[in-house]
């Protein structure tokens, strides 16, 4: 059956609101014209969907079958026609992002990317280094690692040199990296993090009792706190660092691995995520702190 869009446009509009006024309104048309188009249409399917009383209008029981799957398809129709702007079609992109480097690394450059990129709607989404692309509708995951994950194409983003960072009066109170020794050392689920920054200084590593966190974020908020001294990626925590909410205790630090820019190798890329991959490792390239 072949019915004027016009004319489902009116009744659909009208059937929500319950009045020809309200739909013209909406419609920016005049309220003969919608009940002239709502007329015409009923005359089309030889049906009733509106019962006109002297207070306005209600629907009949063919006028409500028919509201519900004109309102779906109106609004699909609006929801693909809002994604075309200026000639291109805006882009829904999934990234994940491990929350260390989302806070430190990407956050200061989101207004730079938006603003480059106009036509990426980019949704965000944290974890904490555990994520499954495929499981969870992703586009991309950046996480910290050695690159070498099943499946998955891997871009080297950031080095994460990792030192001893602490709240202010403990630094102070850190002569050399013996005083260490006596000190709670945070520590994440890497458990062998403190060994590799011991063995570089050629002292044996303690035995660590600290608490285990599985967020650097988590981690750095204790040693803010003068918990401990935690060894986190110094490029993730510069802002901590400015405003002396952290001090790095020892110039000495350790790699551990690298933050890393992950996609499933099988899925081609499509141009939202060719435009974020090559803007990220633009910006890797050119500094790797904000």
């Amino acid at each position: 059956m072949n019915l004027p869009l016009n004319a489902l446009r009116a009744f659909e509009v009208a059937a929500r609101h319950l009045s020809f006024t309200l739909a013209a309104q909406e419609l920016n048309v005049t309220q003969a014209a919608v009940s002239q188009q709502v007329k015409n249409l009923e005359a089309r399917l030889d049906m009733t969907l509106f019962r006109r009383l002297p207070r306005g209008l209600v629907l009949t029981d063919e006028g409500q079958a028919l509201l519900p799957v004109l309102a779906d398809t109106f609004g699909r129709l609006s929801s693909v026609l809002q994604q075309f702007e200026g000639g291109r079609v805006r882009e829904v992109l999934n990234l994940a992002v491990v929350g260390t480097f989302a806070v430190g690394w990407l956050m200061p450059r989101l207004a730079a990317f938006r603003q480059t990129n106009p036509f990426i709607d980019l949704r965000l989404f944290t974890h904490n280094n555990r994520v499954d692309l495929t499981a969870e509708g992703l586009d991309f995951a950046i996480r910290f690692g050695d690159g070498a994950w099943r499946g998955m194409g891997a871009e080297m983003l950031v080095e994460a040199e990792m030192a001893p960072l602490c709240a202010p009066r403990l630094a102070a109170q850190l002569q050399g990296p013996s005083d260490l020794l006596a000190c709670e050392l945070l520590r994440s689920y890497r458990a062998d993090e403190w060994s590799h920054w011991f063995a570089t200084i050629g002292l044996p590593a303690p035995l660590v009792h600290g608490p285990v966190f599985d967020s650097s974020l988590a981690m750095a908020e204790a040693a803010m706190q003068g918990l401990g001294v935690a060894l986190l990626p110094v490029a993730m925590f510069q802002r901590h660092l400015r405003e002396g909410l952290l001090v790095q205790a020892f110039d000495t630090t350790v790699t551990t691995g690298q933050y890393w820019l992950t996609w499933v190798k099988s899925r081609p890329h499509t141009p939202a995520m060719r435009d974020l991959h090559d803007w990220l490792l633009q910006q890797a390239r050119v500094n790797s702190t904000p």
